[in-house]
């Protein structure tokens, strides 16, 4: 048995190991992986079994000889040794030197070490994987220890086989990657030492609970038991009879999946807030506070006084979530702070530094943290990005790839307008991190209120959103409606505000909610029906923001004819499109976002037809607020589209730049991958407002300068480009040739646009 972290490459190497061992005369294989649907960090267990007679086993290992434990966090999160047989082998990859690994394991680990008379071994996969250039792919490295201790065939064989399935897996991704791998299987055995045995520590034996007792009753008994792989056992009774489950369960599920974190410089720190803005899930976040506020606080607890003016008892607090962080490192890509130091690189306000080395550190200052408020949002000025980071994010820890290039967009909008929100979700990654079993992030704040989200198909979600606006103003109609019944007992001035009452900006939806907090006063001293047929609708009086979001899959094409019949709808919804240009959730196929020249499944030679130009589409209908953004290259563009979208009553439609693991870049570089995009050309920023339009202004704006970088070297960057490059070079050329005229083309036409008088957006000016 193998015990994995989705996309640490566990189950991938498992699958080569087994086809391996089947492949040798005489040996008969048999392999069953157990993981969820999460994109990644989730943990996967892969079943192996191998003989000389044919193996004819339809259920999981019951007894294992060997077991490997590919992150050391298992060892206290998972019943790892539960099925480990007697004299079986542990293997194990460890931060730690060979004779610093028993002290570090639980105790229950090394009861049953001893008491099953275990063999136990350990190697630093990690350090192989970063000295070899392999970053967190650790799945070689380990494979290659597995068929050096279990003597299933002789250790130079199988290391020429893993080679052969390296080329054969990696060949079409470069020879810097095979070479990568080979240097990885080389140096793993140099590492790879035996435990000494001791008497086990006093700890008793424990059952391992995932969840904390303060948790609520439902995250215990459900959601928990789901978390340590044993839903199987719970009784239907215990589900939901609805399908409706609880919000902000992943706050619950301390992954603790990072190996580094990022640590706050306070010195150093200009308290921008692009750090928080960036993170995809959540997990570095600020406050401000009075000083007061502070004393007794943990000594390790850093703090600075407030920058802005107007505070000066205030102090500027930045906090690392360690257990929810993912080790990514957008944080510190995004840090704009440059300190020239004694070192070869300027220090930024956040460091790496091993989380083992602070952990309880920075668990005692986190608890520390959350007992500090949220600002007041009336105190804020969230028009830019450094006041967005004092918003409670309503979208948090989600289980998206690190690095993901999709939930920063969420989390941005959760905290501009997520105590309002409805979220339509159409099938794709969003589903998968966002509100697949056992937890969601997305999640409410003091007050109970924050975004209702539910999932739709490719097909279908647009219109699946847009019965939500629908729905939302029928409620509104219907309390206008029991509103006006009631006349003589409200009074006319209280209908007329609550009616009529503006509700654009934050402060005049604060406003409309203290007028229904008074209403729902009112009617609670009023008898009859209808007072409390209101009493039941009366939150509805509040606008709701409706939100229909996917990827480019779902936008482009298996749900674009519901797209443009919400967007020729003229009702009140915003659609975020979260653009990879490929199908990322199902494998990689080529969407029509894909662009030229770009290798994908279902265009192995490369796609040879144009991205298609959905905002133009929108562009066209006259009366659709149009963005594209890219959070990477102008984080300040994206925020100041996406409120300006909301606000617009009509539909809007914001398309953004979404860097993908399926682009074959460094998910670190991912910002900086989006910045390329948009100084190359193949992204250009815009937005369109058709209230400027009607004001007899330019609606259209291009918000990106002229390209000044080239394609070619945008697309360096990533492995879909360079793939078809290295294997049919001419045709990677010839379309690369197509793709930059298209880049001039569509940029001469943004120019033209963006100087083009109201009148000529006009629908009737256009048939003219």
């Amino acid at each position: 048995m193998f015990f994995g972290l989705g996309s640490d490459g566990t189950v991938g190497a498992n699958k080569n190991t087994i086809k391996i061992i089947g492949s040798q005369e005489g040996r008969f294989a048999q392999a069953y992986f157990v993981y969820d649907s999460r994109k990644a960090g989730a943990q996967t267990v892969s079943h192996l079994r191998f003989g000389p007679q044919p193996i004819d086993t339809p259920y999981l290992v019951q007894s294992a000889n060997f077991i490997a434990c590919h992150q050391w966090d298992f060892l206290e999160k998972a019943d790892v040794l539960g099925l480990a047989a007697n004299g079986a082998t542990l293997l194990l990859n460890s931060p730690f030197e060979a004779d610093e690994v028993w002290d570090h394991l639980p105790c229950h680990i090394q009861e049953v070490i001893v008491e099953r008379k275990l063999t136990v071994y350990s190697v630093n996969a990690y350090r192989v994987a970063r000295e070899t250039g392999m970053g967190k792919r650790i799945n070689t490295i380990m494979q290659t220890c597995f068929f050096e201790l279990s003597g299933v065939m002789e250790t130079e064989l199988a290391i020429a086989q893993i080679k052969q399935a390296i080329e054969k897996t990696y060949s079409k991704k470069g020879a810097d990657i095979v070479a990568k791998n080979h240097a990885a299987v080389d140096a793993a055995l140099s590492q790879l030492k035996q435990v000494s045995p001791k008497p086990a520590c006093d700890g008793k034996k424990i059952t391992i609970h995932l969840i904390p007792d303060h948790a609520p009753e439902f995250v215990r008994k459900v959601t928990g038991e789901m978390l340590a792989g044993r839903g199987d056992a719970l009784p239907v009774s215990s589900l939901p009879v609805d399908g409706t489950y609880p919000t902000g369960t992943s706050h619950w599920e301390k992954r603790s999946i990072a190996r580094r974190i990022p640590e706050w410089l306070d010195n150093h720190c200009i308290q921008c807030g692009n750090c928080a803005f960036v993170c995809p899930h959540a997990a570095i976040r600020a406050k401000f506070c009075h000083v007061d506020d502070l004393v007794g606080a943990p000594r390790g607890l850093r703090s600075s006084a407030m920058t802005a003016r107007g505070f000066p008892e205030m102090r500027y607090v930045l906090q690392v979530y360690a257990d929810d962080c993912t080790d990514c490192g957008l944080c510190i890509d995004a840090c704009p702070v440059r300190v020239e130091t004694t070192g070869e690189e300027p220090e930024r306000a956040l460091k790496w530094v091993e989380k083992a080395d602070v952990l309880e550190r920075e668990r005692e200052n986190l608890d520390w943290f959350e007992k500090l408020e949220w600002n007041d949002r009336s105190q804020v000025d969230f028009s830019n990005v450094r006041g967005t980071q004092y918003l409670q994010p309503l979208f948090e820890f989600s289980s998206a790839c690190a690095g993901c290039g999709e939930t920063p967009y969420l989390k941005t909008i959760s905290q501009l307008f997520g105590d309002r929100m409805m979220v339509a979700n159409a099938t794709g990654c969003s589903s998968i991190y966002g509100g697949n079993l056992p937890t969601t992030p997305w999640t409410k704040n003091a007050d109970g209120r924050g975004p209702a989200w539910s999932n739709s198909l490719f097909e279908d979600n647009a219109e699946f959103g847009l019965g939500f606006r629908l729905t939302a103003d029928h409620h509104r109609r219907q309390a206008v409606l029991l509103l006006k019944k009631l006349v003589d007992e409200l009074g006319t001035e209280r209908i007329d505000a609550l009616c009529s009452g503006a509700q654009h900006t934050e402060s005049q939806i604060s406003t409309q909610r203290k007028r229904v907090v008074e209403l729902k006063d009112k009617l609670g001293g009023i008898a009859g029906a209808d007072a409390r047929a209101l009493l039941s609708l009366a939150d509805h009086l509040v606008r709701r923001s409706i939100w229909i979001v996917g990827g480019d899959g779902w936008a482009y094409d298996i749900g674009s004819s519901g797209v443009d019949h919400v967007l020729a709808s003229g009702l009140d919804v915003n659609i975020l499109v979260m653009d990879t240009e490929v199908y990322s959730n199902t494998g990689g196929q080529m969407s029509k976002s894909t662009p030229v020249g770009a290798v994908a499944k279902f265009a192995a030679g490369g796609k040879t037809m144009a991205k298609k130009d959905v905002a133009q589409q929108a562009i066209a209908y006259g009366n659709v607020y149009v963005a594209r953004v890219a959070m990477g290259a102008n984080p300040q563009q994206t925020l100041h589209a996406l409120r300006e979208a909301e606000a617009y009553p009509g539909p809007s439609l914001i398309i953004a730049y979404s860097h993908c693991i399926a682009h074959g870049i460094n998910m670190e570089e991912g910002l900086q991958q989006q910045k390329r995009a948009v100084d190359c050309g193949h992204w250009p920023l815009i937005r369109y407002n058709p209230v400027i339009r009607e004001a007899g202004g330019i609606p259209f704006t291009l918000d990106s300068l002229r390209p000044s970088l080239s394609l070619a070297e945008y697309r360096q960057h990533e492995g879909r480009f360079r793939s078809l490059e290295r294997q049919h070079p001419e045709e990677a050329a010839r379309l690369l040739e197509i793709a930059e005229k298209s880049v001039r083309q569509r940029w001469a036409l943004y120019e033209e646009m963006a100087t083009r008088n109201a009148a000529d957006f006009h629908p009737d000016a256009r048939r003219e």
